[in-house]
């Protein structure tokens, strides 16, 4: 079975199923053969950020045409501060396609612009309106999550940097229409003075913004920033001590997204650079085991990869989609 080995074989009259694409270098059971993980391809949510340069359905439509279902967005120019809202038929027509083509849940990314922990007063009032108008767009949209940077606290100390980003947060959703939304707050690589680097960090935010405001908050891990900040995702021992700090210290639930990107640099390198899938130093092997683990399996993975080549969107989420497992069915003549 070039090498895979079967999680399940199991005979009716005419039919024999193999599950296949299992990670042989896993835990062996006591019989001395190697444990599967169970087979999940059918529930799986695999999918990539779109483009909506020509229409909010259009990124749906691409996403979809890609083969993924779900999706990630801007909901405007990611470095302008100056947004502009969608109108009502073009929401209908993403309603749509979403429903349509089962694309759940969709996140929008905030604006890279944003840093709600900043000491400077104008890009501090900016953060804060530009992520009020997120919030607006995003509910308006339906989109589930909403991902945002810490931010960084360059100039103060990280405990007031983080304060200052939990107020941020409060003053930008006070009187925003925001139902259905839930804030998610991606790691980060650690770099300099980034928040986020550290899972305690995002674990703090939350807990201080639970004090302050009633706005839901999730994480969102990336896997590229995870293997730059120092959490070795790539190795089997690494990987499962990354998940055990992860449930211990954020409570695995309250992950809800995964953004699924290969490195470019090594394990904490602090450098922030994407990969194609299985071209990085997290490779094959890794994200093999990544979405395989009991822990991320249920929970939908979005790729950021780099589009350096024509294809490369659909290749990324192809050469993800080959490390699931999978099912095939052969029919057999019955004995």
């Amino acid at each position: 079975m070039s090498g895979n080995r079967a999680c399940r074989r199991s005979a009716t009259h005419s039919a024999v199923v193999i599950l296949t694409a299992c990670d042989p270098s896993g835990p062996a059971t006591p019989a001395g053969r190697a444990r599967c993980p169970p087979c999940y391809h059918n529930r799986l949510r695999i999918g990539i950020h779109t483009s909506i340069a020509a229409s909010l359905e259009n990124a749906a439509l691409k996403a979809s045409g890609l083969g993924a279902n779900t999706f990630q967005i801007f909901s405007s120019s990611p470095r302008m501060w100056r947004a502009s809202s969608p109108g009502q038929e073009q929401i209908r027509s993403l309603r749509r396609a979403r429903e349509r083509f089962d694309l759940y849940p969709l996140a929008i990314h905030a604006n890279y612009l944003v840093n709600l922990a900043s000491l400077d007063p104008v890009i501090r009032a900016r953060s804060i309106a530009s992520l009020r108008g997120e919030f607006e767009r995003a509910a308006a949209i339906g989109a589930e999550y909403l991902v945002l940077h810490p931010g960084s606290y360059k100039g103060q100390s990280l405990e007031e940097g983080i304060a200052a980003f939990v107020l941020g947060l409060r003053d930008a959703a006070a009187g925003a229409a925001r139902d259905g939304v839930t804030v998610l707050l991606e790691n980060t690589v650690g770099s300099g003075a980034q928040i986020g680097g550290r899972f305690e960090e995002l674990r703090a935010i939350r807990d201080y913004a639970a004090q302050l405001t009633d706005v839901p908050v999730g994480y969102c891990l990336d896997t590229c920033h995870l293997l730059a900040a120092g959490y070795d995702v790539s190795s089997d021992a690494g990987l499962r001590e990354t998940i055990r700090q992860a449930g211990q210290v954020l409570e695995i639930d309250n992950v809800k997204l995964i953004h699924a990107n290969d490195s470019k640099t090594p394990l904490g390198s602090h450098v922030d650079r994407h990969a194609n899938i299985r071209e990085g130093h997290i490779g094959k092997a890794g994200f093999r085991r990544i979405l395989a683990h009991p822990e991320l399996r249920a929970k939908p993975f979005i790729l950021e990869t780099p589009v350096e080549r024509d294809g490369d969107d659909r290749r990324n989420l192809e050469n993800l989609k080959k490390l699931c497992p999978k099912s095939r069915t052969t029919t057999t003549r019955s004995s």
